[in-house]
């Protein structure tokens, strides 16, 4: 069903390279109180591979001209494994009201990788959920990022919560980032270990293994997206203000972000290669329940894509709910964040337990 605060509004719906910095989307100051920020322009270094090109006399090897995308698109994130090594506490836990804080680093295809876990009083297992945040300047990033209210309040509803800052975000190491793919290689790499590891004595002892769910902003849902098309044994996303799963789309924004600065190279990829990456065109492999929120005032991500990813949902018969916010901008604000809250904690109670 899709819903709105005011008025309300429903429809039936079906069954339940070095870094890339200029790989962004614009979210997270403004849930600071702060007026939604503009986009920090950095200078790409990532290139991809020359194409191939047709000639006259076809070589017999052509054939085997290496994929300038191997390792990008869906099919090859599918195929990989993840979650090698594993997750190490930095200290001891901290008080932190009704749950303990503990700040921890793991292994992410080589990359040292940095967050922090909420963890609530039993009764063990305790069901598990990743807060990845949206877009924040590296530069001026800390661990405990806006997204930490998030955390807090799903810890506080009974959930172990895991919050990654991903490649790039100090004092996590620097590394390969094309189309953001690389922040997904950091959750899947993080989700992997967490199944493996939970239950056995370690810092994920009290973590359920079969119960694992994903609550992304802005960037973060968009990565969160990708997550759940690779990974079918994720249980549940909650998407908020999500980036779109069509990766022209993303780039075709960020260019007008930048002024023309940042995002050309990504709009360069041939059509096909771009489909073979986008997530948007792979969505008959979730099996995760999923469920959108989206603020109608919006300004930085069109309320449209996650109507679009809606209804795509919804054909497919996918377990999907989605709501939207009257008056609410990019990142929610009183009421509206307090609804979000509550619904996304109903919809995690259903999902995990």
């Amino acid at each position: 069903m899709k819903h709105s605060i005011a008025p309300t509004r429903s429809r039936a719906i079906g069954r339940s390279a070095v870094i890339a910095l200029t790989l962004w989307a614009v979210a997270g100051m403004a849930a600071c109180g702060q007026a939604e920020p503009q986009p920090v322009v950095r200078a790409s270094t990532w290139t991809p591979a020359p194409r191939a090109t047709a000639s006259p006399s076809p070589s017999p090897t052509s054939s085997n001209t290496p994929d300038p995308f191997a390792g990008l698109t869906v099919a090859d994130l599918s195929a990989r494994t993840y979650g090698d090594g594993g997750l190490t506490l930095d200290g001891p836990g901290e008080p932190a009201g009704a749950f303990e804080r503990y700040f921890f680093h793991y292994s992410s295809d080589g990359l040292s990788v940095h967050g922090f876990m909420n963890v609530p009083p039993g009764p063990d297992p305790l069901p598990v959920v990743l807060v990845l945040h949206g877009y924040v300047s590296p530069l001026g990033y800390e661990t405990l990022a806006y997204t930490t209210r998030y955390a807090d309040a799903l810890a506080e509803a009974g959930f172990l919560v895991l919050h990654p800052n991903y490649r790039d975000y100090p004092p996590s190491d620097v590394g390969p980032n094309p189309f953001r793919i690389g922040y997904a290689i950091d959750v899947l790499n993080l989700v992997s270990i967490v199944r493996r590891t939970a239950g056995s004595p370690g810092p994920l002892e009290n973590a359920n293994p079969e119960a694992i769910g994903l609550f992304g902003h802005s960037m973060g849902g968009g990565i969160g997206l990708r997550a759940v098309t690779v990974d079918p044994q994720i249980e549940a996303a909650v998407l908020y203000g999500s980036m779109s799963g069509d990766e022209r789309l993303n780039f075709e924004r960020i260019v007008e972000w930048s002024g023309g600065r940042a995002g050309w190279q990504e709009l360069n990829t041939a059509a096909g290669d771009m489909d073979r990456i986008s997530p948007i065109h792979h969505l008959e492999r979730i099996e995760a329940a999923i469920s959108l929120h989206h603020g109608v005032a919006d300004g930085t991500v069109p309320p449209a894509w996650s109507d679009d990813l809606c209804q795509r949902l919804t054909a497919l018969e996918k377990p999907v709910e989605c709501f939207t916010y009257d008056g609410q901008p990019h990142t929610f604000f009183g009421d509206g964040e307090r609804l979000l809250l509550e619904r996304a904690i109903s919809f995690f109670q259903q999902h995990l337990r």
